[in-house]
């Protein structure tokens, strides 16, 4: 390997965009190549980038000798058969979220990554940023006592396009797939794996997919999450995380600059928390660290974790009687 992780980017997207200029903010990588399906926007994306190799095929990226680690950036549906490819290439990878459409898939992912011995993590970009880091350590750290409940939402409004990728099933469409998997991974890195899941969704007339949708969690400690997301409707964009001696409060938690410590009998702290760069450089920097040291999964965004994250999008799917084509 050269002194810089050589980055390649599969797929032209608007969130590889994102990570593309997530990476511009560090000094120990260079976007070294990048894969489409066809040459014309492999060559407007790396114009755009100044990208020196610009591959028309998936596999000619996964296959390129000057590259170190790939970002998968494609369409939910596309995230295991792109993950397969790579690492069977021998190449370490990053796959957006949601890591997979379902459990069995992702199941798939990380028994071949452990099988060739190859890095490979989920792209949960915001665990990284420096609020959440925060926001670990001080619950670490015992600042709030017994933790207790989370409270989170990450919902929006579009416009309704039954063939766009939020909208369309055969894409993996939907609130959950997209945007619920935010405020569950939350949970997730606070209490790990519900017991018990209790779940409602309103369902598009049109397109079947979940538009808005609620969870709640209880942990065997007696822990609970209550969680929300939404593709038609506006939401807070709040994360409160409730221990017994006090409250951490995270504003637009999911791209967070700033938290609030609130302990008991105490006034209110804020801490403000920017990000360097778009935030997308924070997960690029633990996949460059991993490889770097030859770990094959990150601490923070484990493996096992991410299967038992998928387990749960698929039993909330199955309260719903939401299927996929493809499954």
């Amino acid at each position: 390997m050269s002194d810089k992780i050589r980055w390649g980017i599969l797929g032209t997207g608007g969130i590889a965009h994102k990570f593309a200029t997530g990476l511009t903010a560090l000094s120990d990588v260079e976007i070294a190549a990048v894969g489409s399906r066809n040459q014309a926007t492999a060559d407007k994306f790396a114009d755009q980038y100044s990208i020196p190799r610009r591959h028309a095929s998936y596999e000619a990226l996964a296959h390129d000798p000057d590259v170190d680690a790939i970002y998968v950036s494609t369409l939910h549906n596309l995230h295991c058969e792109n993950t397969l490819l790579c690492l069977d290439a021998g190449k370490p990878v990053i796959c957006e979220k949601p890591f997979a459409i379902n459990q069995g898939q992702a199941k798939r992912m990380v028994d071949r990554a452990r099988e060739k011995k190859v890095f490979l993590m989920e792209a949960m970009w915001t665990r990284f940023l420096p609020a959440l880091v925060r926001a670990r350590e001080i619950i670490a750290a015992g600042t709030l006592g017994e933790l207790r409940m989370v409270v989170a939402d990450f919902g929006f409004r579009t416009s309704v396009n039954a063939e766009g990728r939020l909208f369309n099933p055969d894409n993996g469409g939907g609130a959950l797939l997209d945007v619920g998997i935010y405020p569950i991974s939350l949970a997730s890195m606070l209490f790990g794996a519900p017991a018990s899941i209790v779940s409602q969704a309103q369902l598009g007339t049109t397109t079947g997919v979940d538009e808005q949708s609620a969870y709640l969690f209880s942990y065997a400690g007696g822990q609970l999450a209550l969680l929300t997301s939404a593709i038609r409707t506006n939401t807070a964009h709040e994360a409160r995380i409730y221990g017994t001696d006090g409250m951490i409060r995270i504003p637009d938690w999911w791209h967070a600059k700033e938290l609030t410590l609130t302990l008991n009998g105490k006034p209110e702290e804020r801490i403000d928390l920017p990000f360097l760069g778009n935030g997308y450089n924070y997960e690029a920097a633990e996949v460059g660290n991993c490889v770097r040291v030859g770990k094959l999964e990150s601490a923070v965004m484990p493996l096992d974790e991410t299967l038992a994250i998928m387990g749960t999008l698929d039993a909330i799917r199955v309260q719903w009687g939401l299927k996929y084509p493809m499954e």
